[in-house]
């Protein structure tokens, strides 16, 4: 609380405690009281009123300092009127009972939105998985009943698939924690996951793919790594260079404490002001509206989520001759000595 606030919104009581010190003097002086006397119980009021009114200012500041470092350190503001302590003044109280019936109206609110958003996330994972069987059902007849027409199809299920897929992770990205399997795998074997799953869109384009595999070994969730990976290789495919094949090249390199899986392509590259913002929610940039209304802007921005819940570190790096999308994870030291 500024002193100086409250001292301005103690001016009335000033001007009143001055207002009674002259009507008090007046009225002693009429009576014949001496001028001596008159000053000393002027000297005796204004000291008694001051130092109410320090002590007042004392108190009140250290009660309000109290709440507001107790609004501090609650991870959730509004609920401060369930854990303050009750006042005592008759206007604190009114101001308190407030406060709890805001932050119980708040609570009300916070549980209906959490209950809805619970909703629309069983409701995905349940058409998800709907989706995903007539998906497969329709890749293995394709797969086994080879002709023109299924050659066709094989790549557009397979896209489809993948925006199913994108959609299951969208709805689990806030709590992905849940979903984890934490363990030391091949760094290369989500590599390998995610080009088996886009093999179809590599294949429609003809795309040359090169795979300098390492024996390096991480801990974290294939799964979720086959995901991001996917995820990498679809948008070099949507943002290829026109006037050349494209061609994509997983690479390791090594760090102090760390290990880099790096995607390159030669494609049309990341212009320079767009790069600040390619991870952000919805954003296409220049080459997204150029490729036509395939570009959503989730993407990447879905990438970005997942590694941040994943403790790794994703880079871009781009020129006129193509992108790489590095993937950085940490080398806990301490886990191998336990091994």
């Amino acid at each position: 609380m500024s002193g100086a606030t409250y001292w301005k919104g103690q001016v009335p009581v000033l001007l009143l405690q001055l207002a009674g010190m002259a009507a008090l003097a007046f009225l002693l002086l009429l009576g014949g009281v001496n001028g001596d006397s008159v000053a000393l119980f002027l000297l005796l009021w204004a000291l008694v009123a001051a130092l109410w009114m320090v002590r007042g200012y004392v108190v009140r500041k250290r009660q309000l300092d109290a709440l507001l470092t107790l609004a501090d350190q609650l991870p959730e503001a509004y609920l401060l009127g369930e854990v303050m302590p009750a006042p005592t003044r008759a206007d604190d109280q009114v101001y308190y009972r407030l406060l709890r019936q805001a932050g119980r109206s708040m609570l009300e609110q916070v549980s209906a939105t959490e209950r809805a958003r619970k909703a629309d996330k069983d409701s995905i994972d349940q058409w998800v998985h709907q989706c995903k069987t007539p998906i497969a059902a329709a890749r293995l007849l394709c797969e086994n009943r080879p002709s023109p027409l299924a050659t066709e199809l094989l790549p557009l299920l397979e896209a489809v698939d993948h925006h199913v897929e994108q959609a299951l992770f969208y709805a689990r990205s806030e709590h992905p924690e849940k979903d984890y399997l934490i363990r030391e795998i091949p760094l290369f074997a989500p590599v390998h996951q995610a080009l088996a799953q886009n093999k179809y869109l590599l294949l429609q384009h003809q795309a040359r793919v090169e795979v300098e595999e390492t024996d390096d070994t991480v801990f974290s969730d294939e799964k979720w790594l086959a995901f991001l990976l996917g995820q990498l290789i679809e948008n070099a495919v949507k943002y290829r260079h026109p006037d050349r094949p494209l061609a994509l090249t997983f690479s390791a390199s090594h760090g102090p404490g760390t290990v880099t899986l790096t995607l390159r392509d030669n494609g049309l590259g990341i212009p320079p002001e767009d790069l600040p913002r390619i991870f952000d929610q919805g954003f296409t940039g220049r080459n997204g509206r150029r490729a036509g209304q395939n570009a959503t802007g989730l993407g990447l921005f879905l990438c970005q989520k997942l590694c941040r819940k994943l403790d790794l570190a994703l880079t871009p790096q781009s020129s006129p001759a193509g992108t790489a999308m590095a993937i950085t994870f940490r080398v806990n030291d301490f886990i191998r000595e336990v091994e």
